[in-house]
Protein backbone atom coordinates (compact mmCIF):
# COMPACT_ATOMS: atom_id res chain seq x y z
CA UNK A 1 0.00 0.00 0.00
CA UNK A 2 1.67 3.55 -0.76
CA UNK A 3 1.71 6.07 2.05
CA UNK A 4 0.87 9.69 1.44
CA UNK A 5 2.66 12.02 4.03
CA UNK A 6 0.59 14.56 5.64
CA UNK A 7 1.55 18.19 5.28
CA UNK A 8 2.97 19.41 8.45
CA UNK A 9 0.51 22.26 10.08
CA UNK A 10 0.92 26.21 9.77
CA UNK A 11 1.76 27.21 12.59
CA UNK A 12 2.62 30.43 11.39
CA UNK A 13 -0.91 31.32 10.08
CA UNK A 14 -2.60 30.11 13.00
CA UNK A 15 -5.28 32.60 14.61
CA UNK A 16 -5.59 32.60 18.40
CA UNK A 17 -8.24 30.00 18.31
CA UNK A 18 -6.91 27.76 16.08
CA UNK A 19 -3.57 27.83 17.93
CA UNK A 20 -5.69 26.62 20.92
CA UNK A 21 -7.34 24.17 19.50
CA UNK A 22 -4.26 22.93 18.10
CA UNK A 23 -2.06 22.86 21.60
CA UNK A 24 -5.03 21.57 23.33
CA UNK A 25 -4.72 18.67 20.58
CA UNK A 26 -0.93 17.94 21.57
CA UNK A 27 -2.42 17.64 25.28
CA UNK A 28 -1.17 20.99 26.71
CA UNK A 29 -2.81 23.55 28.57
CA UNK A 30 -4.66 26.37 27.34
CA UNK A 31 -2.23 29.07 28.38
CA UNK A 32 0.65 27.45 26.13
CA UNK A 33 -1.33 28.65 23.13
CA UNK A 34 -1.01 32.42 24.10
CA UNK A 35 2.94 32.07 25.19
CA UNK A 36 3.19 30.53 21.77
CA UNK A 37 1.45 32.77 20.15
CA UNK A 38 3.55 35.98 21.45
CA UNK A 39 6.84 34.38 21.24
CA UNK A 40 6.04 33.91 16.86
CA UNK A 41 3.72 36.81 16.84
CA UNK A 42 4.95 39.70 19.27
CA UNK A 43 8.68 38.49 20.26
CA UNK A 44 9.21 37.76 16.37
CA UNK A 45 10.86 34.03 17.44
CA UNK A 46 10.81 31.56 15.03
CA UNK A 47 13.14 29.04 17.00
CA UNK A 48 11.50 26.77 19.29
CA UNK A 49 14.84 26.38 21.51
CA UNK A 50 14.45 30.69 22.42
CA UNK A 51 10.83 29.99 23.58
CA UNK A 52 11.92 29.76 27.56
CA UNK A 53 9.28 29.86 28.94
CA UNK A 54 7.63 26.84 27.06
CA UNK A 55 8.61 23.09 28.34
CA UNK A 56 11.23 21.17 27.14
CA UNK A 57 9.21 18.51 26.45
CA UNK A 58 6.49 20.88 24.29
CA UNK A 59 9.12 22.40 22.50
CA UNK A 60 10.38 19.23 21.50
CA UNK A 61 6.59 18.41 20.61
CA UNK A 62 6.19 21.58 18.17
CA UNK A 63 9.65 20.94 16.57
CA UNK A 64 8.48 17.44 15.31
CA UNK A 65 4.82 18.14 14.79
CA UNK A 66 5.19 21.96 13.33
CA UNK A 67 8.20 23.59 11.73
CA UNK A 68 7.74 27.29 11.65
CA UNK A 69 7.68 28.06 8.06
CA UNK A 70 8.53 31.51 8.27
CA UNK A 71 10.91 33.21 5.14
CA UNK A 72 14.32 34.03 5.06
CA UNK A 73 16.30 36.47 4.07
CA UNK A 74 18.05 35.35 0.65
CA UNK A 75 19.87 39.18 -0.41
CA UNK A 76 19.24 42.47 0.74
CA UNK A 77 19.57 45.99 -1.32
CA UNK A 78 20.34 49.07 0.40
CA UNK A 79 19.58 52.86 -1.42
CA UNK A 80 22.38 54.87 -1.87
CA UNK A 81 19.39 57.87 -2.29
CA UNK A 82 17.12 57.29 0.46
CA UNK A 83 17.48 54.31 2.74
CA UNK A 84 15.33 52.31 1.64
CA UNK A 85 15.64 48.38 1.68
CA UNK A 86 14.58 45.97 -0.41
CA UNK A 87 14.76 42.29 0.47
CA UNK A 88 14.53 38.98 -1.38
CA UNK A 89 13.01 35.97 0.79
CA UNK A 90 13.52 32.42 0.13
CA UNK A 91 10.25 30.63 0.16
CA UNK A 92 12.23 27.31 0.06
CA UNK A 93 12.67 25.36 -3.12
CA UNK A 94 12.69 28.49 -6.00
CA UNK A 95 10.18 30.67 -4.77
CA UNK A 96 11.64 34.08 -4.21
CA UNK A 97 9.71 37.50 -3.09
CA UNK A 98 10.29 40.91 -2.30
CA UNK A 99 9.46 43.02 0.58
CA UNK A 100 10.53 46.62 0.52
CA UNK A 101 11.64 48.86 3.80
CA UNK A 102 10.72 52.64 3.63
CA UNK A 103 11.56 54.98 6.31
CA UNK A 104 9.32 58.50 6.36
CA UNK A 105 9.31 61.31 8.18
CA UNK A 106 6.42 59.94 10.17
CA UNK A 107 8.06 56.16 10.70
CA UNK A 108 8.54 53.42 8.58
CA UNK A 109 6.59 50.86 6.64
CA UNK A 110 7.20 48.10 4.54
CA UNK A 111 5.80 46.89 1.26
CA UNK A 112 4.75 43.31 1.26
CA UNK A 113 4.04 40.69 -1.04
CA UNK A 114 0.91 38.38 -1.06
CA UNK A 115 1.87 36.36 -4.22
CA UNK A 116 4.65 34.59 -5.60
CA UNK A 117 4.43 36.51 -9.24
CA UNK A 118 0.98 37.64 -10.28
CA UNK A 119 -1.74 36.49 -12.71
CA UNK A 120 -3.15 39.90 -13.44
CA UNK A 121 -1.22 40.65 -16.73
CA UNK A 122 -0.91 44.35 -16.09
CA UNK A 123 1.51 45.34 -19.13
CA UNK A 124 3.60 48.16 -17.28
CA UNK A 125 4.66 45.82 -14.37
CA UNK A 126 7.62 43.29 -13.37
CA UNK A 127 5.30 41.83 -11.52
CA UNK A 128 3.33 40.00 -14.01
CA UNK A 129 6.22 38.95 -16.68
CA UNK A 130 6.76 35.38 -14.92
CA UNK A 131 2.56 35.00 -13.92
CA UNK A 132 1.72 33.20 -10.97
CA UNK A 133 3.58 30.88 -9.46
CA UNK A 134 1.34 30.34 -5.81
CA UNK A 135 -0.65 32.32 -3.63
CA UNK A 136 1.53 32.84 -0.14
CA UNK A 137 0.56 31.69 3.37
CA UNK A 138 -1.04 34.07 6.24
CA UNK A 139 2.36 33.54 7.96
CA UNK A 140 4.46 33.57 4.29
CA UNK A 141 2.86 37.61 4.17
CA UNK A 142 3.05 38.04 7.98
CA UNK A 143 6.76 36.62 8.51
CA UNK A 144 8.05 39.27 5.74
CA UNK A 145 7.32 41.80 8.48
CA UNK A 146 8.51 40.16 10.95
CA UNK A 147 12.07 39.71 9.32
CA UNK A 148 12.60 43.14 8.30
CA UNK A 149 11.78 44.40 12.21
CA UNK A 150 13.84 41.98 13.57
CA UNK A 151 16.83 42.70 10.63
CA UNK A 152 16.72 46.74 11.06
CA UNK A 153 15.41 46.44 14.63
CA UNK A 154 12.53 49.30 14.24
CA UNK A 155 8.96 48.55 15.16
CA UNK A 156 7.03 48.73 11.61
CA UNK A 157 4.54 51.07 11.90
CA UNK A 158 2.51 50.99 8.47
CA UNK A 159 2.11 47.58 6.11
CA UNK A 160 1.09 48.05 2.33
CA UNK A 161 0.15 45.17 0.61
CA UNK A 162 1.54 46.58 -2.53
CA UNK A 163 4.15 44.44 -3.26
CA UNK A 164 3.97 41.54 -5.42
CA UNK A 165 1.09 39.79 -6.29
CA UNK A 166 -2.90 40.68 -6.19
CA UNK A 167 -3.96 40.95 -2.69
CA UNK A 168 -7.77 40.03 -3.59
CA UNK A 169 -6.84 37.23 -5.31
CA UNK A 170 -5.28 35.64 -2.23
CA UNK A 171 -8.58 36.56 -0.50
CA UNK A 172 -8.81 34.71 2.42
CA UNK A 173 -5.61 34.41 3.67
CA UNK A 174 -5.25 38.60 3.21
CA UNK A 175 -7.97 38.77 5.52
CA UNK A 176 -6.18 36.20 8.28
CA UNK A 177 -2.78 38.09 7.90
CA UNK A 178 -4.53 41.27 8.71
CA UNK A 179 -6.55 40.19 11.95
CA UNK A 180 -2.92 38.65 12.78
CA UNK A 181 -1.41 42.03 12.65
CA UNK A 182 -3.93 43.72 14.30
CA UNK A 183 -4.14 41.43 17.36
CA UNK A 184 -3.38 42.81 20.77
CA UNK A 185 -1.29 39.28 21.55
CA UNK A 186 0.89 39.63 18.12
CA UNK A 187 2.39 43.19 16.58
CA UNK A 188 -0.60 45.20 17.39
CA UNK A 189 -0.88 47.00 13.89
CA UNK A 190 -4.02 49.52 14.18
CA UNK A 191 -5.57 48.50 10.61
CA UNK A 192 -5.71 52.38 10.15
CA UNK A 193 -1.77 51.46 9.43
CA UNK A 194 -2.78 48.84 6.70
CA UNK A 195 -3.33 49.78 3.41
CA UNK A 196 -4.30 47.30 0.74
CA UNK A 197 -3.71 47.93 -2.81
CA UNK A 198 -5.72 46.10 -5.87
CA UNK A 199 -6.07 46.41 -9.36
CA UNK A 200 -9.91 46.57 -9.21
CA UNK A 201 -11.11 43.14 -8.29
CA UNK A 202 -14.74 44.32 -7.82
CA UNK A 203 -16.66 41.21 -6.01
CA UNK A 204 -14.29 40.89 -3.46
CA UNK A 205 -13.57 45.33 -2.98
CA UNK A 206 -17.63 44.58 -1.82
CA UNK A 207 -16.75 41.20 0.05
CA UNK A 208 -13.86 43.70 1.80
CA UNK A 209 -16.41 46.57 2.58
CA UNK A 210 -18.46 44.08 4.87
CA UNK A 211 -15.66 42.53 6.78
CA UNK A 212 -15.94 45.30 9.64
CA UNK A 213 -12.20 46.55 8.88
CA UNK A 214 -10.39 49.89 9.11
CA UNK A 215 -8.37 49.33 6.41
CA UNK A 216 -6.92 51.86 3.09
CA UNK A 217 -8.51 50.68 0.14
CA UNK A 218 -6.00 51.67 -2.98
CA UNK A 219 -7.53 51.09 -6.53
CA UNK A 220 -4.71 51.32 -8.62
CA UNK A 221 -6.28 52.79 -11.98
CA UNK A 222 -3.30 53.89 -14.51
CA UNK A 223 -6.31 54.87 -16.76
CA UNK A 224 -9.80 56.81 -16.90
CA UNK A 225 -11.11 55.10 -20.18
CA UNK A 226 -11.86 51.47 -20.64
CA UNK A 227 -10.15 51.78 -24.02
CA UNK A 228 -6.80 53.13 -22.20
CA UNK A 229 -7.36 50.80 -19.27
CA UNK A 230 -8.07 47.19 -21.25
CA UNK A 231 -4.65 47.82 -22.86
CA UNK A 232 -2.95 48.60 -19.97
CA UNK A 233 -4.73 46.01 -17.55
CA UNK A 234 -6.45 43.41 -19.21
CA UNK A 235 -8.66 42.64 -15.81
CA UNK A 236 -10.25 46.04 -17.15
CA UNK A 237 -12.15 43.78 -19.54
CA UNK A 238 -13.57 42.34 -17.18
CA UNK A 239 -14.73 44.98 -14.54
CA UNK A 240 -14.64 48.66 -16.50
CA UNK A 241 -13.47 51.42 -14.92
CA UNK A 242 -16.83 53.14 -13.60
CA UNK A 243 -17.55 49.98 -12.18
CA UNK A 244 -14.32 49.65 -10.37
CA UNK A 245 -14.88 53.62 -8.93
CA UNK A 246 -18.27 53.07 -7.97
CA UNK A 247 -16.70 49.72 -6.02
CA UNK A 248 -14.25 51.71 -4.59
CA UNK A 249 -16.66 55.21 -3.36
CA UNK A 250 -18.99 51.64 -2.02
CA UNK A 251 -16.28 50.80 0.29
CA UNK A 252 -15.52 54.36 1.26
CA UNK A 253 -18.90 55.17 2.21
CA UNK A 254 -19.82 51.77 3.97
CA UNK A 255 -16.13 52.10 6.14
CA UNK A 256 -15.79 56.04 6.21
CA UNK A 257 -12.29 55.33 5.35
CA UNK A 258 -10.98 57.75 2.26
CA UNK A 259 -10.12 55.88 -0.91
CA UNK A 260 -6.87 56.29 -2.74
CA UNK A 261 -6.70 56.11 -6.50
CA UNK A 262 -3.04 54.70 -7.24
CA UNK A 263 -1.84 56.27 -10.91
CA UNK A 264 1.48 55.19 -12.51
CA UNK A 265 2.64 58.12 -14.60
CA UNK A 266 3.22 57.00 -18.08
CA UNK A 267 4.63 59.07 -20.76
CA UNK A 268 2.33 59.96 -23.67
CA UNK A 269 0.19 57.29 -22.34
CA UNK A 270 -2.08 58.05 -19.73
CA UNK A 271 -0.67 61.56 -18.93
CA UNK A 272 -2.56 63.93 -21.12
CA UNK A 273 -4.35 66.82 -19.71
CA UNK A 274 -7.98 65.08 -21.53
CA UNK A 275 -7.15 62.17 -19.28
CA UNK A 276 -6.25 64.15 -16.23
CA UNK A 277 -9.90 66.40 -17.26
CA UNK A 278 -11.66 62.34 -17.84
CA UNK A 279 -10.08 61.29 -13.96
CA UNK A 280 -11.60 64.56 -12.55
CA UNK A 281 -14.36 64.18 -13.71
CA UNK A 282 -15.14 60.88 -12.66
CA UNK A 283 -13.68 61.26 -8.66
CA UNK A 284 -14.83 64.87 -8.36
CA UNK A 285 -17.19 65.03 -4.79
CA UNK A 286 -16.00 61.81 -3.41
CA UNK A 287 -13.88 61.05 -0.06
CA UNK A 288 -11.30 60.58 -2.79
CA UNK A 289 -7.18 60.99 -2.63
CA UNK A 290 -5.12 60.73 -6.28
CA UNK A 291 -1.39 59.00 -5.67
CA UNK A 292 0.51 60.07 -9.18
CA UNK A 293 3.11 57.61 -8.79
CA UNK A 294 7.06 58.50 -10.67
CA UNK A 295 7.02 55.32 -12.75
CA UNK A 296 10.33 53.07 -12.56
CA UNK A 297 10.83 51.34 -15.93
CA UNK A 298 11.25 48.06 -16.24
CA UNK A 299 13.47 47.10 -19.53
CA UNK A 300 11.48 44.16 -20.91
CA UNK A 301 8.52 46.64 -21.18
CA UNK A 302 8.14 49.51 -23.54
CA UNK A 303 7.18 52.73 -20.78
CA UNK A 304 8.86 55.12 -19.95
CA UNK A 305 8.42 57.76 -16.98
CA UNK A 306 6.28 60.91 -17.64
CA UNK A 307 8.30 64.47 -17.52
CA UNK A 308 7.90 66.52 -14.27
CA UNK A 309 5.66 68.76 -16.18
CA UNK A 310 3.29 66.99 -17.80
CA UNK A 311 2.67 65.40 -13.98
CA UNK A 312 3.01 68.71 -12.49
CA UNK A 313 -0.37 69.83 -14.84
CA UNK A 314 -2.12 66.29 -14.79
CA UNK A 315 -2.17 67.08 -10.88
CA UNK A 316 -2.95 70.65 -11.20
CA UNK A 317 -6.13 69.89 -13.78
CA UNK A 318 -7.36 66.93 -10.64
CA UNK A 319 -7.48 69.68 -8.28
CA UNK A 320 -9.21 72.12 -9.89
CA UNK A 321 -11.73 69.25 -9.84
CA UNK A 322 -11.72 69.25 -6.07
CA UNK A 323 -9.64 65.71 -6.12
CA UNK A 324 -6.98 65.80 -3.38
CA UNK A 325 -3.85 65.00 -5.65
CA UNK A 326 -0.20 64.11 -4.12
CA UNK A 327 3.00 62.86 -5.88
CA UNK A 328 4.11 59.91 -4.24
CA UNK A 329 8.09 60.44 -2.93
CA UNK A 330 10.26 58.54 -5.46
CA UNK A 331 12.07 55.52 -3.39
CA UNK A 332 14.48 52.80 -4.48
CA UNK A 333 14.70 53.65 -7.84
CA UNK A 334 18.40 52.80 -7.30
CA UNK A 335 17.83 49.29 -6.30
CA UNK A 336 15.40 48.12 -9.61
CA UNK A 337 12.38 49.50 -7.36
CA UNK A 338 9.52 48.92 -9.32
CA UNK A 339 7.18 45.52 -8.39
CA UNK A 340 8.73 42.43 -8.76
CA UNK A 341 11.85 44.11 -10.63
CA UNK A 342 14.53 42.67 -8.79
CA UNK A 343 12.82 39.50 -7.70
CA UNK A 344 12.87 38.70 -10.91
CA UNK A 345 16.64 39.62 -12.08
CA UNK A 346 17.62 37.97 -9.21
CA UNK A 347 15.32 34.51 -10.26
CA UNK A 348 16.54 34.95 -13.87
CA UNK A 349 20.11 35.41 -13.02
CA UNK A 350 20.08 32.08 -10.66
CA UNK A 351 17.95 30.60 -13.82
CA UNK A 352 18.61 32.40 -16.87
CA UNK A 353 16.04 29.29 -18.65
CA UNK A 354 13.20 31.73 -16.93
CA UNK A 355 13.90 34.70 -19.34
CA UNK A 356 11.29 35.48 -21.49
CA UNK A 357 11.41 37.71 -24.41
CA UNK A 358 8.97 40.60 -24.98
CA UNK A 359 6.43 38.62 -27.46
CA UNK A 360 6.46 35.29 -25.22
CA UNK A 361 5.79 38.01 -22.80
CA UNK A 362 2.55 39.42 -24.89
CA UNK A 363 1.32 35.92 -25.78
CA UNK A 364 1.62 35.40 -21.46
CA UNK A 365 -0.71 38.39 -20.90
CA UNK A 366 -3.32 37.09 -23.47
CA UNK A 367 -3.09 33.71 -21.73
CA UNK A 368 -3.35 35.09 -18.21
CA UNK A 369 -6.45 37.28 -19.73
CA UNK A 370 -8.42 34.50 -20.65
CA UNK A 371 -7.80 32.77 -17.35
CA UNK A 372 -9.14 35.60 -15.47
CA UNK A 373 -12.61 36.14 -17.56
CA UNK A 374 -12.68 32.07 -18.01
CA UNK A 375 -13.55 31.70 -13.83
Amino acid sequence: MEHTSIPAPDILSMNENELAAFISGLGEKPFRSKQLFRWMHQKLETNYDDMTDLPAQLREKLKEAAPIKAVEIERKFISDTDGTIKYLFSLGGSSIIESVFMQHRHGTSVCVSTQAGCRMGCSFCASTIDSLDRNLTPGEMASQVYAIQKDRSKRVDGVVLMGSGEPLDNYDNVIKLIRLLNSKNGLDLGQRHITLSTCGLVPEISRLAEEDLQITLAISLHAPTDELRSRLMPINKRYPVDQVIKAGKDYSDKTKRRLTIEYAMLDQTNDSPEMARILGKKLKGGLVHVNLIPFNPVKELNYQRSKQDAITLFADILRSYGVETTLRRELGGDIDGACGQLRRGYTHRRNPAKGMKKDEFESNRENQYRQNTSE
